[in-house]
């Protein structure tokens, strides 16, 4: 599988523990199930250490931190212009208290491709809310399998998957993508055109409908966004 390269019409790439990409999940499957297309999902497992410091909090209170003041800054903006389009939707965004590994969450998105993409929207709609609610341990396999069954997928075998062939296929995607381009998420990608960030929905829409007429500037609205029921 490569980065650029996809017989999908669209790559969107996505992190469960990304907040922009949690405000990006019911307006892009709005948008897959509007056009009646099948888009290619994949997970990014952001290193946000590498880039923003590391931080942990306990209770609310600051217990370990690497990052500098400019860090602090950049993340609170982060969650406040994330937080606006999630409410929007109805949802809520409580900002972690520490950074969580999403690889097996993420290699759940895999495996939802894998075995019943159908039901990929439920699972986003059972994994995504609730963590971002602080509810989840998405560290904890077991709590990942049971939203794959939640969503209706058989979770039958993912342990084993999220330890040897999915987290073989995670590893060697994620090697990929900086040299490919592509840094965050959501990310989404057709004919090698890299695009960062939600606002880039509209511009995508007109792309997949066929380039007719000129094409629209960035926007945040698209669609009434629902709930994808499970």
């Amino acid at each position: 599988m490569k980065a650029l390269e996809s017989k999908a019409p669209l790559i969107v790439y996505i992190d469960i523990k990304s907040p922009y990409a949690f405000a990006a999940i019911r307006p892009t499957l709005a948008l897959e199930q509007s056009l009646d297309m099948h888009f290619d999902w994949r997970p990014l497992t952001l290193d946000i250490p590498s880039y923003l410091g590391s931080a942990r909090k306990s209770k609310g209170k600051l217990v370990e931190s690497t990052r500098s003041a400019s860090q602090w800054d950049r993340v609170k903006y982060a969650y406040r212009d994330a937080r606006r389009y999630v409410e929007r939707q109805g949802m809520m965004l409580k900002g972690t208290e520490k950074i969580w590994d999403s690889s097996i969450a993420n290699i759940g998105i895999l495996w939802a491709m894998q075995t019943d993409r159908y039901r990929l929207g439920a699972y986003l709609e059972t994994i995504y809310p609730p963590f971002w609610r602080r509810e989840l341990n998405i560290e904890d396999v077991d709590v990942v399998e049971a939203c794959l069954e939640q969503a209706g997928l058989d979770s039958n075998g993912f342990a084993t998957f999220q330890q040897g062939e999915g987290r073989d296929q995670h590893d060697a995607m994620q090697a990929q993508l900086h040299p490919s381009g592509i840094y965050g998420v959501p990310t989404y990608v057709f004919d090698g055109t890299i695009l960062f960030g939600r606002e880039h929905l509209p511009f995508i829409r007109w792309h997949l409908q066929g380039r007719q007429g000129p094409a629209p500037d960035i926007a945040y609205e698209l669609d009434s966004v629902e709930p994808v029921s499970c």
